[in-house]
């Protein structure tokens, strides 16, 4: 089949110049005023048309700018059909013979396909964007180790609960003690885990600083008693 209009396929759905076509057409009427009397017969703008800018150089080599639209396959047929003469009768049979290559079966497979690639890259692009916050939580959930109090307060999202307030939070509510280490009995359960980290001084003196790291489990628990707790509801 020789082409006669050049078609756009990148979308949905197929669609082409209005201007091609009345300049195929051969219509002696100007070009504005013939489209807006066809948009008389009830097509709608940005369902079945829309308006484009165009560029082109005139004789004299300067750029100008023009008004086209593009125009869905559907409104060009009736378009074509409208004319009743034999342009617009070889216009019509053309965008039928369009409109059954779309919709061969070939065609609806090749764009599933397409459709299919699309969604697959969009899905891989946010997976890459969640990444680091996907990797830290199967840290948290899938691993015997536990997380820092800072490391806990940025898993909480918790407006305005830094480090410094979850400590002050959880001693408030008694769940730990003024030295920042849990009482037993939530270790017990497993929310807590307390370290010893060694480490030497200038002078070669070795220290020991107890640490409370936090389970998945723990900050579930640290969760649960936040929204129980009014003045922090709606920082949530």
């Amino acid at each position: 089949m020789n082409e006669l209009f050049k078609v756009n396929y990148d979308a949905d759905r197929i669609t082409l110049s209005a201007r091609e076509l009345h300049e195929f057409l051969e219509v002696s009427t100007r070009y504005n005023d013939w489209f807006k009397r066809m948009c008389e017969y009830g097509f709608t703008d940005l369902v079945d048309y829309r308006a484009i800018t165009q560029k082109r150089v005139t004789a004299q080599n300067n750029e100008t700018t023009y008004i086209d639209h593009e125009i869905t396959l559907d409104m060009a047929k009736e378009i074509a059909m409208i004319q009743r003469n034999e342009k617009g009768k070889l216009a019509r049979q053309y965008f039928i013979e369009i409109e059954k290559q779309w919709n061969s079966p070939e065609r609806i497979i090749a764009r599933g396909l397409i459709e299919s690639q699309k969604m697959i890259t969009n899905l891989n692009q946010k997976l890459l964007e969640q990444k680091p916050k996907v990797e830290f939580y199967d840290d948290v959930a899938g691993s015997k180790d536990a997380i820092e109090m800072a490391e806990a307060a940025k898993v909480l999202g918790i407006k305005g609960m830094g480090r410094n307030n979850l400590f002050q939070f959880l001693r408030d509510i008694g769940i730990l003690q003024p030295n920042n280490q849990p009482y037993q009995t939530y270790v017990d359960r497993g929310y807590f885990r307390v370290i010893e980290q060694k480490y030497t001084k200038p002078n070669g003196e070795t220290n020991i600083n107890i640490k409370t790291l936090i389970y998945q489990k723990g900050l579930d628990f640290i969760r649960k008693k936040i929204k129980e707790d009014s003045k922090w509801q709606e920082n949530i």
